[in-house]
């Protein structure tokens, strides 16, 4: 069930309880394990949201929908073999990729400073560790699009917020998006 969070001055909605055992083990099992079948159970939970959502969103706008996940480090790509959120949104229906709805769009925005992984800092420590860790390589890219940017679990909400940012910046509405809120 949909529910919003004001985290950090931002609206981060979330779609999944991550208090709920079966949706722990859900997203670990997408996270850790890189499960197709996860990434598949993911991406019917974010399908029937966005489909909405972007409907909605269009009856008010006629910009491009971008979907984006938010991205890894290239080190911590490699170290893992896989993007999590990343398998989530390969998995939608064609329409949420293929531009007819939205464009799936992971080039847009890339981690350029590698992060310690936030699971494995206290809350303090969360807003710091990623500040200025993102950027948009093409700007002209996402102006004057709305970017859906999507993560596997909101908890203090920074690294949404951060990620957000530089596509704000190069004039890009922006609606965030977890899988889960822990």
């Amino acid at each position: 069930m949909p529910t919003s969070h004001d985290l950090l001055g931002v609206k981060i909605t979330t779609l999944m309880d991550y208090q709920r055992q079966e949706v722990q083990d859900l997203i670990q099992s997408l996270k850790y394990d890189g499960s197709g079948r996860a990434a598949h159970l993911c991406a019917g939970v974010l399908a029937e949201y966005l489909m909405e959502e972007i409907s909605s969103a269009k009856q008010f706008s006629q910009k491009n929908m971008l979907l984006v996940p938010v991205p890894l480090h290239a080190s911590r790509a490699r170290e893992r073999g896989f993007n999590q959120i990343a398998l989530v949104l390969q998995s939608l229906p064609p329409e949420f990729r293929d531009g007819t709805r939205a464009r799936l769009a992971p080039e847009v925005l890339v981690r350029s400073r590698a992060t310690k992984q936030q699971t494995k800092l206290p809350r303090s420590e969360r807003l710091s560790n990623v500040a200025g860790a993102f950027e948009v390589p093409d700007a002209g890219f996402v102006t004057h699009t709305h970017v859906f940017l999507i993560d596997d679990v909101a908890t203090t909400g920074a690294t949404l917020a951060n990620a957000a940012t530089p596509l704000r910046r190069a004039g890009a509405t922006v609606t965030l998006l977890a899988l889960a809120r822990a």
